[in-house]
């Protein structure tokens, strides 16, 4: 048994990043692994957490720097001693953390591969270099992978800990193309370890809560329900989803938004509700019920989970223009719906290879990818065989089991002792 220590700048809600921590610490746990969370948003246990505020890259100062080193190639003097004093004091915090729960591994989530947080990243390096701390780095997206950290004035500090070289670390990344990146561009080696589900458990049945879904977002029992599992950000691809329900040609075909544009703005959802009434598409967004758990919202409506959401959906639509992976897509094949995916570059080298039956297309909508999936919509019989053969493939290469051989090889490096 180890005592684990979980580092990142969030553990909260339901971003990628916490969902995978959260499904890493259960595995461990299943094997008597304790896991401890240090982190500036928690909502874990707090008898087992430690809260830092300047930990959370939402905090008033460290979004005060991010608007000062990135889109510029330099930095103010000031800049630079904010970051190294609330580095200092964060790198503190991880010494009275892995002293106050005995933590033996740390296993950081994100936090040495984006620069979200340039003084947690900083602090983490440090408190590694001094201590020499057994140290798993999971890697989900890495700064070179996205436009906005392109152009910055802490290149200095890039190189040195996003992520660091370092002898104590094990590099963990999610995709073949990240793997490949960071041992071209850092000299690092790194374990592949996919994003999961557990399709060792079969989904639940719909029961009776969830049947409300459709009549309190407004659509009937007999309307085709398209289901679009993802925030509305450019890169969901979004205008994809319209299209093709526009191309259907059928009133009864409904398009529903799970989740909301988030921190990102709302320029792109107002540009998708005036394209749906162009096309004639009943366009829906369900943030406000679709929520972590069910339950009622202030003014007393029904709020159901995702999960809820895959049970009564019919089809969904995945056209993301680039994903770290593509949890959304794993949950088709795991609920067994029917998904279209517009070919991104990690479904590509990564997913599609296993031989998952699904309408893809290649940036664009075509006449065959409309007459494909009206074939999934009416004919019952292939679209069982073809969820059927997605949920199998799902269970040999995206389940827990491929997630506890994986942890398996990366704490035994450490302890020695094959106890995973």
């Amino acid at each position: 048994m180890a005592r684990l220590g979980f580092v990142g700048t969030r553990f909260a809600g339901t971003d990628g990043v916490s969902l995978e921590a959260a499904k890493w610490a259960r595995v461990l746990w299943d094997h008597r692994h304790v896991s401890y969370w240090f982190a500036g948003q928690l909502d874990t246990d707090p008898n087992v957490s430690m809260l830092v505020p300047h930990a959370y890259f939402g905090h008033s100062d460290i979004d005060w720097i991010n608007q000062r080193i990135f889109g510029r190639n330099k930095r103010d003097p000031d800049i630079t001693r904010l970051i190294y004093a609330i580095s200092d004091h964060l790198k503190r915090s991880l010494y009275d953390f892995t002293r106050k729960f005995e933590i033996e591994i740390l296993i950081i989530q994100n936090a040495l591969c984006i620069p979200m947080n340039v003084p947690l990243g900083l602090a983490i390096t440090n408190f590694i270099a001094e201590t020499g701390f057994p140290t798993i780095a999971h890697h989900h997206d890495f700064y070179w992978e996205r436009d906005r950290f392109s152009v910055n004035g802490v290149g200095d500090i890039l190189s040195m800990a996003f992520p660091p070289s370092l002898p104590s670390i094990q590099h963990v990344t999610i995709n073949s193309a990240a793997q490949q990146d960071l041992s071209h561009r850092t000299g690092n080696s790194s374990i592949l370890v996919p994003n999961v589900l557990d399709f060792e458990t079969l989904p639940p049945e719909p029961d009776e809560y969830a049947s409300h879904f459709r009549k309190d977002i407004g659509i009937e029992k007999d309307d085709i329900l398209f289901l679009q599992p993802t925030r509305v950000v450019p890169r969901k691809g979004i205008e994809h989803s319209i299209s093709l329900v526009a191309a259907l040609k059928n009133p009864k075909c409904k398009l529903v938004i799970s989740h909301s544009s988030g921190d990102e703005g709302h320029e792109y959802q107002d540009a998708l509700k005036e394209m749906a009434i162009a096309q004639n598409v009943t366009l829906i967004f369900t943030d406000e019920i679709v929520l972590e758990e069910r339950g009622t919202t202030a003014d007393g409506r029904n709020t159901y989970t995702l999960g809820d959401a895959y049970s009564q959906a019919d089809f969904i639509t995945y056209p993301s223009l680039y994903e770290g992976f593509g949890n959304a897509l794993l949950e088709a094949f795991y609920f067994k719906k029917p998904v279209l995916v517009n070919r991104y570059s990690i479904f590509i080298t990564d997913i599609e290879p296993k031989g998952f039956k699904v309408i893809s297309m290649n940036g664009f909508l075509t006449r065959d990818v409309v007459t494909q999936v009206q074939r999934v919509i009416h004919n019952p019989e292939y679209r069982q065989q073809m969820v059927d053969q997605n949920f199998e493939l799902g269970k040999a290469f995206f389940s827990y089991a491929v997630l506890r051989r994986k942890l398996r090889a990366l704490i035994t490096n450490f302890t020695g002792a094959d106890d995973l």
